[in-house]
């Protein structure tokens, strides 16, 4: 298993003079092994890609949720997940695992990690519940 790690970091100017703002995004996945060099570079490409646009949708207050979908089913109908301080179980973080499996289902049908936070309306994929993660999983396998 191959681990890829995809930060991105960003300075603006702050109101006063000689200040800034820093604004920095990290995730690190898990990648299968066996992936050809073009595999690998899309995903590289597609993980960094996702860190890059939560950066710039939070220096600019855009939501995520405005990036356009490739496909047309709507959101599950327990809706937005925004409150994870919930002490139910479907209300806990997907796992790495979870997260991870869901990538490789996504990649293989054309859509990316910002298509399933629009999706489900989070900022990103990592802020997606057991429940959602295990339904979508859940559905692309039945199909």
């Amino acid at each position: 298993m191959l681990k890829l790690n995809a930060s991105y970091s960003k300075k603006v100017p702050a109101g006063e003079e000689y200040s800034s703002q820093s604004y920095h995004a990290s995730v690190e996945v898990e990648l299968p092994d066996g992936l050809s060099g073009e595999a690998l570079q899309a995903r590289i490409h597609e993980t960094f890609d996702l860190v890059r646009n939560s950066v710039e949708a939070e220096l600019h207050g855009k939501s995520p949720a405005n990036y356009g979908r490739k496909w047309s089913e709507k959101p599950s109908k327990n809706g937005p997940q925004g409150n994870r301080s919930g002490g139910r179980q479907n209300d806990a973080p997907a796992s790495p695992k979870q997260l991870s499996y869901l990538l490789d289902l996504a990649r293989q049908r054309g859509i990316t990690p910002q298509q399933i936070a629009a999706r489900f309306q989070v900022p990103d994929i990592q802020h997606l519940t057991r429940q959602q993660c295990s339904d979508q999983i859940d559905e692309w396998r039945a199909a």
